[in-house]
């Protein structure tokens, strides 16, 4: 095939494509190597690391029963034709499912799967490698991060060792192994394309290792580990219009399930560590407004009354930057950051308050079954300027005794200023961190903003408002 390159071009073309293949190859050659994987003749292999890892990998099967009431078609032929009314016909129809375990504790029989693979179940059956299959019961089970532990006879087990996920970079060589629609064992191999992925579930604990090793519908719960056969990652989900794989698979990081793992078997639960704000990730029309170098960290939106973050002085305005010295990506990793600790926790909380970074101790509460640390996802779609306000009647806060600044007369149902959180009453004392008194004082701030962002007073205590 002839695309209109010269002899000596192509010629180049082709050499510069021979040096292209051999450099990957070699870059693969140098993280095999450093993985110490024994060679088959003279080509590398995975081989030897897979066979010390698969043992570990469990195919898990559960049986549910579903109970329904109603009537079946069978019912209804018998009433229209034989004039036959019975009770209503309650029947029970059991459900199959399969996903994938990692045992990761051979001495005590203790194997890492996804809640979602297990819940529900009545009976679980965990088959190993050998097709040996055993009863397992469940040790405990966190829906938030997606994560059970069951336990079974540790007769003749073998485990998978702990690698470290924070050294996790992406481009690393990994390996994801588990029972993709119903093949045991299965194999597939890539490389972390991604990390710290979120947004999945917007109420779960996310902080998810992006991954192209193929990973499909009953891989759920199966290992993904590095190329010196560690455990990395617990796969968990995958983004498909098809429900097979496209290249984009999500595994838990192992660091964060050993945290869950912990509690899990030592209480059959997970407690969560609370700090007691509403906060919002950092837009860049965010970050212009109150100065930042950049849009990392979590926008304090709301404090909630006497709660950790109460007690420590975070107040509203302040940006979270980062927990324990720790940096921080977003509201979601500050979210993670606090729910992976336990409550009575003291943490050291880094924020940034009118340009100086700043830290503070405080001593966390307990998560209840409504958490009050949420990230609030950035609106789809920015209204117009002159919208900002759409929904609401807003007036100068005119009286002797009134709190200076905007008041809000009026909201009207489903509209944007409803969506966002006014009510009447409010009163908006600063527009983009500036005290307004007047409409025509918030006007040109307003303008010429790429943000919008208004303080509230509700009552005695104040809010942000994000209107764009």
């Amino acid at each position: 095939m002839s695309y209109g390159l010269s002899t000596q071009t192509a010629r180049r073309f082709a050499f510069f494509h021979c040096c292209f293949a051999l450099a990957a190859l070699a870059a693969f050659g140098e993280a095999l190597a450093q993985a110490n994987p024994r060679a088959v003749g003279e080509l590398p292999t995975l081989a030897p690391m897979i066979e010390a890892v698969s043992p570990a990998v469990v195919n898990i099967a559960v049986t549910s029963s579903l109970r329904r009431t109603g009537q079946t078609p069978q019912d209804e032929l018998l009433r229209r034709f034989f004039d036959f009314e019975g009770p209503p016909n309650e029947r029970e129809r059991e459900i199959e499912g399969a996903g994938s375990g990692v045992i990761v504790d051979a001495e005590n029989g203790y194997i890492l799967t996804n809640h979602h693979v297990i819940a529900n179940a009545d009976k679980i059956t965990v088959t190993l490698l050998e097709n040996r299959s055993l009863t397992a019961r469940v040790v405990g089970t966190d829906e938030s991060s997606d994560l059970a532990v069951l336990q079974v006879d540790p007769a003749n087990l073998k485990s998978v060792p702990f690698g470290d996920s924070s050294t996790l970079r992406v481009g690393d060589y990994v390996v994801a192994i588990g029972n993709p629609f119903g093949f045991t064992n299965s194999v597939t191999s890539g490389i972390v394309s991604a990390l710290g992925r979120s947004g999945l579930n917007s109420s779960a604990f996310e902080d998810f290792i992006q991954t192209d090793a193929s990973i499909n519908p009953g891989n759920s719960g199966g290992a993904l580990v590095n190329l010196k056969g560690e455990l990395v990652g617990i796969n968990s989900a995958i983004i498909s219009r098809t429900g097979g794989n496209v290249g984009i698979g999500f595994s838990i990081p192992v660091n964060m399930v050993r945290a869950i793992m912990e509690q899990l078997i030592a209480t059959g639960t997970v407690r969560r560590g609370l700090l007691g704000v509403q906060i919002r990730d950092v837009s860049p029309g965010t970050a212009e407004t109150f100065g930042l170098p950049d849009n990392s960290g979590a926008l304090v939106a709301v404090v909630n009354p006497d709660s950790a973050a109460e007690r420590a002085g975070i107040q509203i305005e302040d940006v979270i930057v980062s927990i324990n010295g720790k940096r921080l990506r977003d509201s979601g990793s500050l979210r993670n950051a606090i729910g992976l600790l336990p409550p009575g926790e003291e943490v050291t909380v880094g924020f940034i308050r009118n340009g100086r970074e700043q830290t503070v101790k405080a001593v966390l509460g307990e998560l209840e079954t409504q958490p009050r640390i949420t990230a609030v996802q950035p609106e789809a779609q920015e209204p117009a300027l002159d919208a900002v306000f759409e929904g609401a009647e807003i007036v100068d806060n005119t009286g002797a005794d009134s709190v200076p600044g905007l008041l809000v007369a009026r909201v009207a149902p489903d509209s944007p200023a409803a969506d966002r959180g006014l009510v009447p009453g409010d009163v908006i004392t600063k527009v983009n961190r500036v005290r307004v008194r007047t409409l025509e004082e918030a006007i040109p701030i307003m303008e010429d903003a790429r943000a919008i962002i208004l303080e509230v007073q509700r009552g005695s205590r104040s809010r942000l408002v994000l209107m764009r």
